[in-house]
């Protein structure tokens, strides 16, 4: 399956933004198998989404998406808040989660290693400073092929969920 995902995401970017939501990451997810276009995307006042949200994100792509038809195939297009162990997209990602535990890849090794892991600093200029267990670390941001938060209880603790209503009407199995 064949998706220029700059154009797609250009596409779909400005109907999130009219939403009043901020786009996260957009990208095909599940291979040949199980084609998926995942768009991640959050209040920027709260950094989550309801299913409501999902709801009115998903209704107005998958219109938008069916008339401009900019994917080849057939796929299934998945809408979802970014969840707590996000991942770091957007340059502003590695300030607004500083002092929160990560991880990042490299697209080619860095001094010999092909990820590093501690707690962010920020971003300066086009450099993440990341502070690992030998010090702190930096990393060229156009070196970062992905980036991520780690489940902490710090990191749980920073993004509760503003409303618990409904938890007590969940089944679970087993």
């Amino acid at each position: 399956m064949e998706a220029d995902l700059a154009a797609v995401t250009k596409l779909i970017e400005p109907e999130v933004k009219a939403l009043g939501f901020d786009l996260v990451r957009v990208a095909m997810i599940g291979g040949s198998s199980d084609p998926t276009l995942q768009v991640m995307a959050e209040r920027p006042e709260t950094r989550q989404l309801n299913l409501d949200d999902c709801q009115a994100i998903s209704r107005r792509l998958s219109d938008l998406l069916d008339a401009k038809d900019p994917i080849e195939g057939s796929y299934r297009l998945e809408v979802s808040s970014p969840g707590i162990d996000r991942p770091l997209t957007r340059r502003q990602d590695f300030s607004d989660w500083a002092g929160h535990e990560a991880r990042l890849k490299f697209a080619e090794p860095l001094e010999g290693a092909r990820q590093v892991s501690g707690t962010l600093k920020g971003i300066e200029g086009d450099v993440v400073v990341i502070l690992t267990t030998k010090g702190p670390r930096e990393v060229p941001y156009t070196s970062i092929a992905s980036a991520k938060l780690l489940l902490t209880d710090s990191l749980i603790n920073a993004t509760a969920p503003l409303s618990t209503e409904g938890a007590d009407l969940i089944k679970t199995e087993g």
